[in-house]
């Protein structure tokens, strides 16, 4: 548009009206505003547009964070339940060891007496060859 004035004024030299180049100019510089507010109001649009988009992908990076932490923190737990078990299986067995100790006094009393020993009970562990179902 300014090439467009500056050519008008020179092959007219002074035959084009200072009034009328006034308004081209005029008219040259709301058509830049225009533009310009068309290219404000597309990169806004376009902003609206990616806007959700790129929260959704925000919010799915978080969830995939907290995933992991969870997997991570259950397998901590579940090592920290096995070490518990595996504590809890030796504490019986040595309870059960202990009564064993504890009790084989009074049998070997018990026998030298003649009276008859005591047989085990239900709840008494079995050593795990001769518990049943177990190869």
């Amino acid at each position: 548009m300014d090439s467009v004035v500056s050519s008008a004024t020179s092959t007219a030299g002074s035959a084009v009206p200072r009034p009328l180049l006034e308004a081209m100019q005029r008219q040259f510089d709301l058509m830049q505003d225009v533009i310009e507010r068309e290219r404000r109001v597309q990169k806004q649009l376009a902003a609206g547009l990616v806007a959700p988009v790129d929260a959704v992908f925000d919010l799915l990076e978080q969830i995939g964070v907290t995933l992991r932490r969870q997997a991570e923190a259950l397998e901590t737990a579940g090592r920290a339940l096995e070490e518990t078990a595996r504590l809890a299986q030796n504490q019986a067995e040595l309870f059960e060891r202990t009564i064993g100790a504890m009790r084989e006094p009074t049998e070997i009393a018990k026998t030298a007496v003649g009276l008859e020993r005591r047989t085990r009970t239900r709840g008494t562990r079995q050593p795990p060859a001769s518990r049943p179902g177990r190869k």
